[in-house]
């Protein structure tokens, strides 16, 4: 199954769009596991364990693993989400931009070491920098596009006088990316939760491309604007929550804690779809 088949099969197995990012940090961890880098694996799959049959996706974040040296629980943790939710789609948050032999070095790293399924990438080298993750059939890419953090005006609200229409830098990457570039269908945008005007834009110029939409839960997006602006019968989108789902009790409760939370966000999506 493609990336695209994966992720329609788990939104509509699990009447979800919720996405559970996994962003392991020790010191946060619950009190019987709290500071330990060794546990990252632990701790995430029972994340994983605690909400499968909830989600459409998970989006391990690679540099939570690697400032850690634990790599080698990352690769564990993308086995154990291969068997205990086969079914559900796993986006590698690696926010890669590179071009040539480096960019076919970190696809190779990963779809072949991790075997995910997807990849996050800054566009803005170019399209040289996307073209080796495409040779990767059935494999998706998610372009940052209009993103969550407030410092996303520095460059992507900035207009390109260059260009017909002097388009704002986000809205000409959703245009490269629903036309020119998407020459197998595998690409998607990242697009954050806190902009649902922005959105709803990038909605309008890419109406077919899945939207990876962070910033639901602790980073303050709104659930319902959300799904308003960005999901349609043609545009599918992937909401994700992290933290909120990760740490929502730092006590002996914390797996049942985990699921209610994510549970609580799911059903707020579902109910925004109408």
């Amino acid at each position: 199954m493609t990336f695209i088949d994966m992720l329609q099969d788990a939104t509509t197995r699990h009447e979800s769009l919720l996405c559970v990012g996994l962003d392991p940090e020790p010191q946060r961890f619950p009190e019987a596991l709290r500071g330990d880098a060794q546990r990252i694996y632990d701790f995430c799959a029972a994340i994983v364990d605690a909400t499968a049959d909830l989600v459409c996706a998970f989006k391990p974040q690679i540099a939570y693993f690697a400032a850690h040296g634990a790599e080698g629980q990352l690769e564990r943790l993308m086995q154990h989400m291969r068997v205990t939710a086969p079914h559900v789609p796993i986006i590698l948050d690696a926010k890669r931009g590179d071009i040539g032999s480096t960019a076919e070095q970190y696809a190779r790293e990963a779809f072949e070491r991790y075997g995910a399924d997807a990849v996050t990438l800054s566009p803005f080298m170019g399209f040289d920098s996307v073209e080796p993750y495409l040779r990767y059939h059935g494999k998706g890419a998610f372009l940052l596009c209009r993103t969550s953090n407030p410092g996303g005006d520095d460059l992507q609200a900035q207009r390109l006088a260059s260009l017909p229409g002097q388009p704002l830098l986000y809205e000409h990457v959703a245009q490269l990316a629903q036309g020119p570039w998407n020459r197998n269908g595998q690409l998607g945008l990242v697009v954050g939760a806190t902009y649902p005007q922005e959105i709803a834009r990038v909605r309008q110029l890419a109406p077919t491309l899945p939207l990876l939409i962070p910033g639901v839960g602790a980073q303050g997006g709104d659930a319902l604007a959300t799904v308003r602006a960005g999901l349609t019968a043609q545009g599918p989108i992937i909401v994700n929550s992290s933290r909120a789902v990760l740490y929502a009790s730092g006590g002996a409760d914390w797996q049942a804690a985990a699921r209610s939370a994510a549970q609580a966000t799911r059903a707020a999506l579902q109910a925004a779809r109408g």
